[in-house]
């Protein structure tokens, strides 16, 4: 149905020929009050057949005059309705008394044009509602081209935030891999080589508009996290604990990279001893929750703001996921950074639970 009305030019023919068709109707069920013949059901035929016939140049009329004044707009309308409306008065007259009255002509020529104010207010009707369905039509398109340009907006915007690496990752690692090679450990540097590969297959080769399932996500974090493991051997600790369940969980593409990234840099990388890093994710009623903790200096509230121990702000990265969250889930999820115990800092996501359709599920 909805393929039958996209075409508009189809649309105009449907409605024109049920609108007359409609007209037809309504004066044969009106004349079921008086005492007609059969042949009065003829009459009403010629008459909707006449007038759909005569108000087809309506149409055509009406698109040029759509972008006029709208003054010379409704005058030309009133005059052309009502030149319309004598015209199709005059046959309807004639039809009347040829079939139903078996010939008769009246003496006054006055008579064939007596009904024209009923007339007019049938053309006024047909005008008012192609104007009002073709005003809704020009609405639609126009909101149609507004959701569109903004859905275009908002997928730019999704995949420029998606898309803002941190580039120091890639600095230290090209470094790493530099410093191994110039040692002559070689195997060392191929693992480094073979691993950011696989990541950045993965950041490059997944759609940042649709949302992966959270053991994808985790397996890109477990490449990232392997990468920097050789960075800092022994120093970085890693600990992911994901509730039964939450695997096939939908996240965003990558929305825990930012915040390992931030917790690699203030509570590793700053610390001799180094430091360990908690990926957690469970359920909650009708919500997922994420959890990226670490144990390193934590952080202090600076007029209002949170600050990290080194005194400096958290960075793009909380900023980024943050404006990604809100830009995929509009107000439905929450981003808290909180002190975590006994020390460091803990990062809590809450955003809607939705699950990846089997295929049982999408037959």
């Amino acid at each position: 149905m909805n393929r039958l009305f996209e075409d508009r030019n189809r649309q105009f023919w449907i409605l024109h020929t049920l609108g007359w068709l409609g007209f037809a109707i309504v004066n044969y069920l009106s004349s079921l009050m008086l005492d007609t013949r059969d042949a009065f059901l003829i009459v009403i035929s010629l008459d909707a057949y006449v007038g759909w016939l005569l108000t087809i140049p309506l149409r055509y009329l009406y698109r040029k005059v759509w972008f006029w004044e709208p003054w010379k707009m409704i005058f030309v309308v009133l005059m052309v309705a009502l030149l319309i409306a004598m015209l199709w008065t005059v046959v309807r007259n004639f039809n009347y008394w040829e079939i139903y009255r078996h010939g008769y002509r009246p003496a006054d020529w006055l008579l064939y044009i007596r009904d024209t104010p009923a007339a007019f207010y049938v053309m006024l009707s047909w005008s008012g509602l192609y104007f009002g369905i073709k005003y809704y039509q020009t609405l639609q398109l126009e909101k149609q081209k507004l959701l569109t340009a903004m859905n275009k907006a908002h997928e730019a915007q999704l995949k420029m935030l998606r898309y803002q690496l941190n580039p120091h990752f890639l600095f230290n690692t090209l470094n790493a891999i530099s410093t191994l090679v110039l040692i002559n450990d070689n195997d060392t540097a191929n693992k480094m080589v073979s691993r950011l590969s696989d990541f950045l297959r993965y950041s490059l080769y997944k759609d940042p508009i649709n949302k992966v399932m959270l053991e994808q996500e985790i397996y890109a974090a477990r490449l990232y996290l392997e990468i920097e493991k050789v960075r800092f051997s022994e120093r970085l600790g890693i600990v992911i604990e994901l509730e039964p369940g939450t695997e096939k969980a939908l996240v965003p593409s990558l929305i825990l990279q930012p915040l390992i990234e931030n917790a690699i840099k203030y509570a590793v990388a700053s610390q001799v001893n180094g430091g360990e890093i908690t990926i957690r994710a469970k359920t909650f009623g009708h919500d997922l929750l994420l959890e990226v903790a670490d144990n390193g200096p934590g952080m202090s509230i600076v007029d209002g703001s949170v600050k990290v121990a080194d005194n400096s702000d958290s960075g793009v990265g909380l900023v980024n996921t943050r404006e990604r969250l809100a830009a995929l889930y509009d107000n439905d999820f929450a981003l808290v950074l909180t002190h975590n115990e006994p020390r460091g800092v803990k990062v809590n996501i809450r955003i809607p639970l939705q699950l990846e359709k089997t295929e049982s599920e999408h037959a």
